[in-house]
């Protein structure tokens, strides 16, 4: 390892290696300033019960990057704020479906720095029970 250290000292000077991770972070924080999309999984609270549905989401890097680091709080969503319906098929009774475009509006509203762009399969849910 010493040997390495020594080779990699006598041809590449210590500044320069300064300088290029400089170069790294400083273009690594102008790239954050674009508009990506991506896939985000988000966990909301439903009445109570909790679901994780992935969402395609767009927004600004530096937004993007805040949201996956920093969130990983439930979103709180009651049920009347939904397009929902009953399930009656068999082994499904007692269950709610979901509209995805209701529940992509509600996320939307609390996360307003982030375009929620659609919602994927959302998981069948029990009927809350009321207090």
């Amino acid at each position: 390892m010493n040997k390495l250290m020594g080779w990699l000292r006598h041809y590449v000077s210590p500044l320069f290696l300064a300088f290029l991770f400089a170069a790294f972070i400083l273009w690594y924080i102008a790239k954050l300033s674009y508009t990506y999309s991506t896939r985000q999984n988000v966990t909301v609270e439903v009445d109570g019960v909790p679901i994780e549905v992935t969402c395609v989401v767009e927004g600004v890097g530096t937004n993007l990057f805040r949201y996956g680091a920093y969130m990983n709080k439930k979103l709180k969503v009651e049920l009347k704020d939904l397009v929902y319906e009953v399930c009656d098929e068999e082994g499904h009774e007692g269950k709610i479906k979901i509209n995805p475009k209701s529940l992509q509006s509600a996320i939307a509203v609390h996360l307003s720095d982030i375009k929620i762009i659609s919602v994927d399969a959302i998981p069948e849910i029990d009927i809350p029970v009321k207090k």
